[in-house]
Parts: C-alpha cells; structure tokens; sequence
C-alpha cells in the first residue's frame, strides 16, 4: 500500500496528499511530527535511526519522527507512531511546531511543518528493529554538547530543535518537580 503523506500550507492547512517518497523528492511542505521523551531523571530518550531508514538512517534523533496519515490528528499520529517504533504509550504535551527545509542527502528533502510533543515515560523502551537500530537516555545539557560538538550525528530536525532558543526553557517547565 502506497504511503502517503498530508501537504500544508504555511498556515497548516492540508491542500492534498502525496505519495511520501514523491514528497520527499520534491520537497513539497508536508505535515510531520516529533516526539521527544524525558524520564523522572531529566533525561532525554533517543532512538539511532535504523540504517535501512530511507534518509537520515544510522543518525540520533528523538524518540519518534513520522507523519500522520491523511484524516489521522496529529496526536493520535504521535501516540501512534511512538507506540509503533519505540513500543511506548504514554500521554502526550503539545509543545510547539516549526517548519524546516533540510538536504537530507540522496536527492531527497525534508520540508516540513513539525508538530512537536513532549512526553513523560520511565519504562523500558522495546522499539522495532526495522525502525531502531539503538537507542540510550541521555542528560539535556550532555546533549546539547553533543549537537554541537558533532552535529553529523544527528538529524538536521533534532539539531534544528535544540538550537532553538526557547527549548531549554521548555524542557525546564515540563521536567519532574525536584524531590
């Protein structure tokens, strides 16, 4: 079954579908979404993109990266997919969206308006071997060195993330309560 994905304006308003990997040639503007999970510890999960992903693979990103399907809401698309490739279900915070141009090599483009969400979870990850090829938690601040002492490492939309200069205070406001 062909993959399709939901094109949006700038506003977010769907004006069509495309196939995904046609999207991605094209670089048309499509819907997107970005889960970023943090333990009781403050700590951020990451998956390894599994290297046969068709871009970006073998790089770190985010818990869960993907698309709502056309009809799908965005969070029901989120919980979805985070269930799908991490084996996590767990609430979810709408946090912010942003739109992103990115070469993501291989002739292919990610232009999208990401939907971002926030979620709390301290189990055992059990993603999908065909999603993930690893994954770790890792400190907020060990993180932000790492994107920007080697940001060949990471996803061009989990590197634009973290240079945003609100996300420290947003991750602050939705860490557990000390003590």
């Amino acid at each position: 079954m062909e993959e399709r994905v939901v094109l949006v304006d700038e506003f977010d308003r769907e004006i069509g579908t495309l196939e995904k990997q046609r999207a991605h040639t094209e670089g048309r503007l499509h819907r997107a979404l970005s889960v970023f999970v943090l333990n009781s510890h403050g700590e951020m999960l990451l998956q390894q993109r599994a290297a046969s992903k068709y871009h970006s693979g073998g790089l770190w990103t985010n818990a869960c990266c993907s698309h709502p399907r056309p009809g799908e809401a965005v969070e029901d698309a989120a919980r979805r997919r985070l269930r799908e490739e991490m084996g996590i279900d767990c609430p979810l915070e709408p946090a912010f969206a942003f739109t992103y141009h990115a070469d993501v090599g291989g002739g292919l483009v990610e232009h999208e308006y990401d939907h971002v969400f926030l979620a709390r979870y301290d189990g055992e990850p059990a993603p999908d071997p065909d999603e993930v090829d690893a994954w770790r938690w890792a400190s907020v601040a060990r993180l932000a060195d790492e994107v920007v002492d080697e940001p060949e490492r990471f996803t061009a939309w989990f590197r634009m993330v973290f240079s945003r200069p609100d996300w420290p205070a947003r991750l602050d406001s939705f860490a557990p309560a000390a003590g």
